[in-house]
Order: C-alpha cells, then sequence, then structure tokens
C-alpha cells in the first residue's frame, strides 16, 4: 500500500508539472469612485479565460487558492454600458502570475452604472387618501416632523421621485385628531438610502354638523303651457360642515336643478342634480335624489 501511494505521489507531482491548455474562470473587479458612482444591476464577477500554465498552477487557479482578481478600470462610466472580451486582455494578464493569457473566451461584459446623487425633498400626507369616518372630516393643516427627507443614490431613480414625498397614510379609518409615526417607503431599498424611515404626524379629524334646507327646484327643458306637481316634494338638500364654518355657510347658493329632459316616462321620474353649492359644505345630498311628476295643461 505504501509503494501505491508513494507511486501515485510521484505520478501526481510530474503530472502537476507538466505544461496544460484549458478554459477557466478568473474573477473580475471593477474600479470606480463609489463616490460618484453607483452600479444599479448587479456587476460580473468573473469571466471565461484560456490559459496555459503548469499543472500545479493551473489547479490553484480553478480551486480558487490565493487567485488576485483582475482589476477592470473602464473609461466613460456612468455612459459605457459594455465592453468586448478583448478589452479585458492588459487587466487579466498582469496578474495570472506564472499562466499565459491565450485569450478571453467571454464575449462581451454588461455592466450598468449611474451617478450617485443626493436630493432633498419634502414629506407629505395626502389628505384625500386618508379613512374618515362617515360624519367626521380631515382638518387641516398637517404638522410633520422632519418635515423633509434626503435621498442618496442613482440619479435616474431618485429624479423619479415625488416632490414632496407622500408617506403612508393611517390604515384604521379615523373620528378623532390624530398623532402618530407613519413610516416613509420606496421600491429600492437595496439601491437609495433615505436619512428618514418614518415621521411625526400629527392634524385634526372633527365631527361635523348636519343641516337641511329646502330648496325650490330650477325647472329646465319643461314644454310650456303645463302646470307641474311635484307629487314626492319639497326637494330637500342635505349637507355637512366643520363647526367653525357655521356662521360662513349661505344655503340660499343650493341650486337643484330638474331638467325634463331626463324625464322617465316608465315611473314619470326625473332624477334631481345639485348644480351649486356654497363654499365650505360637506357630504351633500338632495331628498328625495328622484321625484315622480305630474304635468296637468293650464
Amino acid at each position: 500500500m505504501l509503494c501505491f501511494f508513494t507511486a501515485a505521489t510521484f505520478w501526481l507531482l510530474n503530472a502537476l508539472n507538466k505544461n496544460y491548455t484549458t478554459l477557466v474562470s478568473y474573477p473580475i473587479q471593477f474600479a470606480y469612485d463609489p463616490r460618484q458612482l453607483v452600479p444599479v444591476k448587479p456587476l460580473p464577477e468573473e469571466v471565461t479565460i484560456s490559459v496555459t500554465g503548469k499543472g500545479w498552477k493551473l489547479l490553484r487557479k480553478n480551486l480558487q487558492f490565493q487567485v488576485q482578481p483582475a482589476i477592470l478600470t473602464i473609461r466613460g462610466l456612468p455612459y459605457v454600458k459594455s465592453v468586448p472580451g478583448t478589452a479585458l486582455r492588459p487587466a487579466i494578464s498582469s496578474v495570472l502570475d506564472g499562466l499565459a493569457l491565450n485569450f478571453v473566451a467571454t464575449d462581451s461584459i454588461a455592466f450598468d452604472f449611474d451617478r450617485l446623487v443626493t436630493r432633498k425633498v419634502p414629506i407629505t400626507v395626502d389628505s384625500t387618501q386618508l379613512q374618515i369616518d362617515s360624519g367626521f372630516a380631515f382638518a387641516g393643516p398637517i404638522v410633520i416632523r422632519p418635515d423633509s427627507v434626503t435621498f442618496v443614490g442613482p440619479e435616474r431613480i431618485i429624479e423619479q421621485f415625488p416632490s414632496p414625498y407622500p408617506l403612508a397614510v393611517p390604515t384604521a379609518s379615523l373620528k378623532a385628531p390624530y398623532k402618530g409615526e407613519l413610516s416613509l417607503t420606496h421600491d429600492f431599498t437595496k439601491l437609495v438610502k433615505a436619512d428618514v424611515s418614518e415621521a411625526e404626524v400629527e392634524f385634526n379629524v372633527l365631527a361635523l354638523e348636519r343641516q337641511e334646507v329646502a330648496v325650490p327646484p330650477l325647472l329646465q327643458n319643461f314644454p310650456p303651457g303645463y302646470r307641474l306637481r311635484l307629487v314626492n316634494g319639497p326637494v330637500r338638500v342635505q349637507y355637512a360642515f366643520l363647526p367653525k364654518h357655521r356662521e360662513q355657510i349661505q344655503p340660499e347658493l343650493f341650486q337643484v336643478v330638474l331638467d325634463y329632459q331626463k324625464f322617465n316616462a316608465a315611473d314619470s321620474t326625473i332624477v334631481l342634480v345639485v348644480s351649486h353649492t356654497p363654499p365650505l359644505v360637506r357630504q351633500v345630498s338632495v331628498l328625495p335624489a328622484r321625484v315622480h311628476i305630474s304635468l296637468t295643461p293650464q
């Protein structure tokens, strides 16, 4: 057994001392200034090359023992997006350490860099996206602390971010003043860094007051020579408002239109349309929504 092991060792040493030509995968690294550039997708980490050298050298390269990667310095970043494999020859040849480079088998390598930029934008909460309980209403202003966020990342991504940048809105339906932490999220967590992940937000949600007022409808397109009777009248408008606006509401500015062109002969009804409302009112509705009419010759 000892003789067999000794013979095998001599054979292996003799074989490793001969020259061979083969394809191997070789590691590469990109040289760039991380203060000015950022890769927007994973960079290639190796290329395939044809080399000639002694067996023990090739074995070390294949097993990645103490292999110094080829450092690639690409001119024209971030505008250059790929280079042919032949362009890598000088960088690879300089680090092969006892191996002769025959050719680069990888046809080309692709990469994508962008300028690293910093952008500061204000933070906001989209009040139209808030879920407010029926009978309540959002009442600004919205106080946000901090009131801005600074993004650092690829220019093409950060320039697409809206300004102001919206925070996530509360998921619960609100019926009381709100004060809490809302998160700031984006879809590029691996590429874009933000100095703010959440902000303290405070705003009012107040109970609305409700009123009802009778409004004579404005008649449109009715045939002349007929007397109109609203079978299920009179027409009333219901509306809500914030308590602080009570004295400013002018109910006489409501206007409801009864248009004969919308007459439904099947049931002798017309749908009422609120055509004008005074400022500061909310949640306006008209009752009845559909009126039955009767026309008799005068």
